[in-house]
């Protein structure tokens, strides 16, 4: 895979213009979706133009998508604004790049320790999450739905061996949202960057490690190249969920039928883009061990530990936040993660470490 074709309209690009309004002719409405990520990356790229055939489709043609890769009208880290401000019409990001706008946000997304990409859409869909995700986004405009997720994320490429938790204190390292907030407590300097930002800061020194997402796409963004070691459990980021933020007006004047497309649209894509995850994950780690010599490390048992620990302290943290949905949000997440995480040491955990005694795996 060629990374420059990614990074073409990866970096930040140019600022955010205010476009016309959707022309509604002959009940077409063309709209804009803003993403975060360079045209067809990978993972989140491929998902984003997805999203927006699959809502012209799905609509008939009623609202024709037209998707904007990073840069292209607003950088990455400007697309919940352009939606907000009704510069776009939708976009398609993370949850974990908007903590500066509320840290409860963060909690849609992605926990440390927290929720598998399966929970994840359960607290939402089913244990009242989305109500609460509603109420936050709409304090920005903003009418917000999950439509894909990542699965399991890495712990991250470094340049260096990790033998205790004494060896990430000073390092520059490169997450978002609340795992950010983990590094820094183990005393690590967390910078957010995009991707192929990332890859540049590894290959000059900037940074001396960094996590963006997993194998399929850190393949495609070229890692392996600038840092030979692969860390993993992900606990920063258990799942990572992608969402579609649509203007909350924009969503509002739309007759039933069209808010139900637009509904489904985002809701049935995501097990496709969590499953096509898995897979295309599975299938590039085997080429980064077997091509690309690329040396796969578990953490060692203290940094999980002192993590954990972290992780802990930032949950207690966010249940004692100033504003009062920031601590509903939290409550409602933990209550989930309890409930469906107890049951799953007989569910799927028991299947797994049963498949795992038996065949390794």
């Amino acid at each position: 895979m060629d990374r420059r074709k990614f990074l073409t309209t990866g970096a930040v690009g140019a600022a955010a213009s205010t476009l016309a309004a959707p022309a509604i002719a002959q009940d077409v409405r063309n709209w804009k979706l803003v993403s975060a990520w360079p045209k067809n990356l990978p993972g989140p790229g491929v998902a984003a133009q997805t999203l927006a055939d699959r809502i012209t489709t799905l609509s008939g043609g009623r609202i024709n998508v037209t998707l904007y890769a990073a840069g292209e009208i607003v950088p990455s880290n400007g697309v919940f604004d352009a939606v907000a401000e009704g510069t776009a019409e939708l976009y398609h990001a993370v949850p974990a790049y908007w903590g500066s706008k509320s840290k409860g946000i963060l909690l849609f997304g992605s926990q440390p320790f927290g929720l598998r990409a399966d929970e994840q859409f359960g607290w939402l869909y089913h244990g009242g999450g989305q109500a609460l995700y509603d109420e936050m986004y709409a304090r920005f405009g903003i009418k917000p739905f999950l439509c894909g997720n990542s699965g399991p994320q890495w712990a991250g490429w470094f340049k260096n061996e990790i033998n205790s938790a004494e060896d990430l204190k000073g390092l520059k390292f490169r997450t978002t949202g609340i795992a950010s907030q983990m590094a820094a407590k183990l005393g690590m300097a967390a910078e957010a960057m995009s991707g192929p930002a990332m890859f540049q800061a590894l290959q000059t020194g900037a940074l001396d490690a960094g996590e963006f997402i997993g194998p399929w796409t850190d393949s495609a963004l070229g890692y392996y190249q600038v840092a030979p070691y692969y860390y993993w459990p992900g606990v920063g980021e258990p799942s990572s969920a992608e969402e579609c933020g649509v203007n909350a007006e924009v969503f509002a004047e739309l007759p039933d039928d069209l808010k139900e497309v637009v509904t489904q649209a985002c809701h049935g894509l995501y097990n496709p883009v969590w499953t096509e995850y898995m897979t295309k994950h599975a299938q590039s780690l085997k080429t980064l061990v077997e091509e690309h010599d690329v040396q796969v490390r578990k953490l060692p048992d203290d940094v999980i530990t002192a993590m954990g620990q972290a992780a802990q302290e930032i949950m207690e943290e966010f249940r004692a936040d100033d504003d009062e949905l920031v601590r509903r949000i939290t409550e409602s997440f933990i209550a989930y993660r309890d409930l469906v995480g107890g049951y799953m040491t007989y569910a799927d955990n028991g299947q797994m470490n049963a498949r795992a005694g038996v065949f390794g795996y």
